[in-house]
């Protein structure tokens, strides 16, 4: 029988880090340009992506389709969205998703109370959301210069970590300006839920689809927002080949 959670709304954290509450410090750096922290970035990176092949295939038991669009992007900055049903395989899943194309992941501050990898997500490519407006710029411009160094920025618009989640919770228009003012092309990852024969936790099979290109023809809100529904529908319409709910996820009327 599932384990059943209740929520109030589809902002309910179930999912919270020790250190939920972190602000990042006022000098914080979304870019680093010292060769040093650089190779040792690189490095991090590789054995994460090592581990994530073992991690991802054996111990979250995921499979991959329709990898293959993602070929014809390698030489092109891109932005891949996704629905956030995995604690620590978020951080690992769109690594083995782009192998070679390396990722860079918006995530909360609250990511760095994490036991352990919370201390390395700036290395692995986190790209924390600033706390204040004040970081905002930085912030949006080490996006940018991700994009122009065609790598992949992974955006999980829930925002919030329900694990193994089988349904799309409504996410709003806002991270979908990234790929608007980059002018860049977008993919999605649904990551559905099926029975194994062996083992009570279920296997993961991710979907991808696009690419999802920008109206030019629209003004900048219009494309936002159709970029946005385009992709909504499209995960809402993956998420249907999710056979089963490992945990069920009830609304709690009181």
């Amino acid at each position: 029988m599932s384990e059943i959670r209740y929520y109030k709304t589809f902002s309910d954290d179930f999912v919270q880090s020790k250190n939920q509450e972190y602000k990042l410090s006022y000098n914080y750096k979304w870019v680093h340009t010292n060769p040093v922290y650089r190779c040792i970035s690189s490095f991090i990176y590789v054995l994460a992506l090592f581990i994530s092949f073992f991690y991802c295939r054996f111990g979250l038991h995921v499979k991959i389709k329709n990898r293959k669009i993602l070929r014809k992007f390698k030489d092109c900055g891109c932005f891949l969205f996704g629905n956030h049903t995995q604690p620590v395989g978020d951080v690992f899943i769109p690594a083995h998703v782009c192998k070679s194309k390396r990722i860079f992941t918006v995530i909360s501050p609250a990511n760095f109370g994490i036991p352990v990898i919370g201390k390395l997500l700036t290395m692995l490519g986190g790209l924390p959301i600033p706390n204040k407006l004040s970081q905002m710029r930085e912030f949006l411009t080490a996006i940018s210069q991700r994009i122009d160094e065609k790598r992949c920025v992974v955006v999980y618009p829930e925002a919030h970590v329900w694990p193994y989640y089988t349904g799309i919770r409504p996410f709003p228009e806002t991270a979908f300006k990234f790929p608007v003012e980059n002018n860049a092309v977008s993919f999605c990852m649904t990551a559905t839920y099926q029975n194994r024969k062996f083992g009570k936790k279920p296997g993961i099979t991710v979907y991808l689809d696009g690419p999802f290109y920008l109206d030019r023809a629209l003004p900048k809100k219009a494309q936002q927002k159709k970029l946005h529904d385009d992709i909504y529908m499209c995960m809402r319409e993956r998420s249907r080949n999710s056979t089963y709910e490992y945990i069920r996820y009830e609304r709690n009327e009181n």
